[in-house]
């Protein structure tokens, strides 16, 4: 092998091995429930537990409305700014970059301070309303990734022609965003909701100070408590979070490739 291919692959060997050695002996402790043979056992039991189920659905259940309502705020924000302000595209890019620079236990505790059941929307008086906080939570966690998502695919239109000829048809604002933009930024809405999904499944700080049955405090309890069950929870959660960034990449070969309109 020549010397100018050979660093290279040795990097690459290196950086493969930093990331997969460690999954290996994960997967492999993962199989030793049984003494003395590889087994499945510490799978079974992870999916047999009724906690399990119950948490993995209740976080699936708030990841579907976190992606919901993100798509509701991030379109129509995006769609303006880049049809109508575009002077502010700095700010929005500032603004959602915030939820990377603040902890999630500093946003957690203001949501505890300012919503508590002394308050005057008192969220954490109940159940429902402390559910809401937590979505509201999640959608902010997952703002940069989002914002990204859907402002990359409005990039890869004319949305300015777009509109324009909507309403020549007569299309309102509402109908424009629904019928017209949503429709060629699926892809990129699309990898935006796999994102928040793989955030919201692996998030443990706010579930766990708003006192939810979500799947992240499930899994830290389940590490503190047992030997073999938290490897497998671990090697499942890796299979569901790569299985997020495969449908990203997939959904990616159907993205526009038409050029970037400039402003």
């Amino acid at each position: 092998m020549k010397p100018r291919k050979f660093w290279p692959w040795l990097v690459f060997t290196l950086g493969a091995a930093y990331f997969l050695v460690p999954l290996i002996a994960t997967f492999e402790f993962s199989l030793k429930m049984r003494r003395g043979y590889y087994s499945f056992d510490s799978y079974g039991s992870v999916f047999s537990d009724p906690a399990f189920q119950a948490t993995f659905a209740y976080s699936a259940l708030i990841g579907v409305f976190a992606i919901v309502v993100g798509i509701v705020v991030v379109v129509p924000a995006v769609y303006f700014v880049r049809l109508r302000l575009p002077h502010l595209r700095p700010l929005m890019e500032f603004i959602t970059l915030l939820p990377l620079i603040i902890p999630a236990i500093v946003l957690v505790y203001g949501y505890i301070r300012l919503y508590n059941s002394s308050s005057i929307v008192p969220f954490t008086g109940s159940a429902l309303g402390t559910d809401i906080l937590l979505i509201c939570g999640y959608v902010t966690l997952a703002m940069p990734y989002m914002y990204r998502a859907v402002d990359t695919g409005m990039r890869a239109i004319d949305v300015k022609t777009l509109t324009e000829a909507a309403q020549i048809m007569g299309a309102d604002t509402l109908r424009i965003i629904t019928s017209i933009i949503l429709p060629n930024i699926l892809v990129a809405v699309l990898s935006g909701a796999f994102l928040t999904f793989a955030i919201v499944i692996g998030e443990f700080t706010i579930a766990s100070l708003l006192n939810r049955p979500a799947f992240g405090p499930y899994l830290q309890n389940i590490g503190a408590n047992r030997a073999y069950e938290p490897s497998a929870l671990a090697i499942i959660s890796f299979i569901i979070t790569w299985g997020a960034m495969g449908m990203i990449q997939l959904l990616a070969r159907f993205a526009p490739r038409s050029a970037p309109v400039t402003d």
